[in-house]
């Protein structure tokens, strides 16, 4: 992409910021984020952070079933969850009580809209795991975005996808898209 200088100095920072985004403006406060800063949160996370979607069951809800979105760092050290908090300007910071761990979690749909996934968007990851599983979690966003969760076809939709997210050893899940469509 060729960047063309204009008199017009917002309009020069807006085109600069196009180039760093793909296309996008960032929203203002991702702006202010240091790319050094980004690029290093997002260098951690790519290591250490989790997407993930579970599921709830919910007798009031129409279809008995509430898929959550979550991202999750874990760590012994609290230094690099406070960073992320105050960088990404959402979620929360809570210690278990059984190991000390820390855990830095945004399970808020409008904060995981509005904040994680622009600021993953302009800082990306380098891991081939963590790019599909991203991509997948931003998939599963849109359409929870657009109430698909709300009807079957929909949900059915999310869980096959969630299927696809964080495969291989480890993974454990309380509900599977069998208990759901049972």
């Amino acid at each position: 992409m060729i960047y063309n200088k204009s008199d017009n100095v917002s309009s020069a920072d807006n085109q600069q910021e196009r180039l760093l985004t793909g296309g996008a403006l960032p929203r203002k406060w991702l702006s202010r984020i240091p790319p050094h800063i980004g690029y290093y949160l997002a260098g951690f996370v790519d290591g250490e952070g989790s997407f993930n979607v579970s599921l709830r069951r919910k007798k009031d809800y129409r279809l008995g079933w509430q898929p959550v979105l979550s991202f999750n760092v874990s760590q012994k050290d609290i230094k690099m969850l406070v960073l992320l908090k105050q960088y990404l300007g959402c979620g929360i910071i809570k210690q278990r009580r059984r190991d000390g761990l820390y855990s830095y979690d945004v399970t808020n749909p409008k904060e995981i809209t509005e904040k994680v996934l622009p600021f993953f968007n302009l800082y990306k990851f380098l891991s081939v795991s963590k790019i599909v599983n991203y991509s997948i979690f931003k998939k599963i966003s849109k359409k929870m975005e657009q109430k698909r969760h709300l009807n079957r076809d929909g949900l059915i939709e999310i869980l096959e996808l969630r299927e696809k997210l964080n495969e291989g050893k480890g993974r454990t899940r309380k509900y599977t898209i069998i208990d759901v469509l049972n």
